[in-house]
């Protein structure tokens, strides 16, 4: 069995305010193994990207603060590690590529001079071998002429130019692990699509293993292999992407399946989920989905008890005291002994029915 590449373990964020402390990550317990894409969903100030950055230790204390947890990096726990030792993590072994590139990238130095940045931190490499490095990576992420735009501005690219540039960026110094935070976030469909296409090629030809944020279930079923549903700060739901789509187990999952527009139906509304999502600084007691969870009907224990992360199903773990047969259900850890499929017949013949 292979061993997890990143492992986030019962994580803890917190952050300080004028009105009290906010905790907007709770418990989060997820795996991502070599070369697979573990993708992360929820909805906006769910914890999607606190948790990504607590991964590269990006969080800014104060305000914010690591309450408990850890989080393993090929046996290291990233959250011991000293900033100096951290420093040679970030870029090199783990990149990130963040949602907005027009904020991401310095408007004031050109493309050439912030990918070499990156090439000249980690590969010990100066001048023209640096360069040669930084345009490789352009040329790798489909940018025609990567010689002339070497020497060009962010705000001479376009929206799709400017983060193919951040997944150069990124990809520069060969990482083992790639966040990429709604990398496609603010592109038309299009783009969307090319971009990618180009991350799901570039995994294949290196092996890196990829998180993915997002919040677009469309996306999650062409690129994910598995799924972290959050809510409210909480993992509400982890399983392979093919048990997810066929068969959601948690209440919250199966409204935002709902919510989805469906081709050819003959829908006048779409649906939507009850209720609003919670302050994090009020969240409600019990279970935090349970003002707006069609399955409570007036259930004292949804109201007075937050559900654990629990295996409901061989692989799959989800967070609701509604569902058959969880009481019997052992508690295991959600890291799943899953291997991406090399080649297609390696899929079971249910999943691809």
């Amino acid at each position: 069995m292979n061993e997890p590449l990143l492992h986030i373990d019962k994580l803890n964020v917190a952050f300080s305010t004028s009105r009290g402390q906010v905790h907007p990550v709770r418990d989060v317990s997820m795996s991502v193994y070599p070369g697979q894409t573990l993708a992360v969903v929820g909805e906006s100030g769910c914890g999607k990207s606190v948790t990504a950055m607590s991964v590269l230790r990006l969080i800014p204390q104060p305000p914010g603060k690591y309450l408990s947890g850890r989080i393993y990096f090929q046996g290291r726990d990233l959250l011991k590690l000293p900033e100096a030792d951290m420093r040679k993590v970030r870029g090199k072994e783990i990149a990130m590529i963040f949602q907005e590139p027009m904020t991401s990238l310095n408007p004031v130095y050109t493309i050439g001079d912030q990918i070499a940045e990156a090439v000249i931190l980690h590969q010990n490499l100066r001048g023209k071998a640096a360069y040669d490095v930084a345009e490789e990576a352009l040329r790798e992420v489909g940018i025609a002429d990567p010689g002339r735009r070497l020497r060009e501005y962010p705000h001479q690219l376009s929206g799709g130019m400017r983060q193919r540039v951040m997944i150069a960026m990124a990809l520069s110094c060969k990482p083992k692990l790639l966040i990429a935070d709604e990398p496609t976030t603010a592109l038309d469909v299009t783009i969307q699509a090319q971009i990618l296409e180009l991350l799901r090629k570039l995994q294949r030809e290196t092996g890196m293993a990829i998180m993915l944020i997002t919040h677009d279930l469309g996306v999650v079923a062409e690129n994910a292999d598995t799924v972290a549903v959050m809510y409210a700060g909480r993992v509400v739901e982890h399983s392979t992407v093919h048990d997810l789509f066929d068969k959601p187990q948690h209440p919250y999952t199966e409204g935002l399946f709902r919510s989805v527009p469906k081709l050819g139906a003959n829908v006048t509304r779409l649906e939507t989920i009850a209720g609003t999502v919670p302050n994090p600084k009020n969240f409600p007691k019990g279970c935090k989905f349970h003002p707006r969870c069609p399955r409570m009907a007036g259930d004292p224990l949804c109201v007075d008890d937050d559900p654990a992360l629990r295996e409901v199903q061989l692989r799959y773990w989800a967070a609701c005291h509604h569902i058959e047969g969880f009481a019997q259900a052992p508690i295991t850890e959600p890291q799943l002994a899953y291997k991406r499929p090399e080649t297609i017949s390696e899929i079971p013949a249910e999943v691809l029915q």
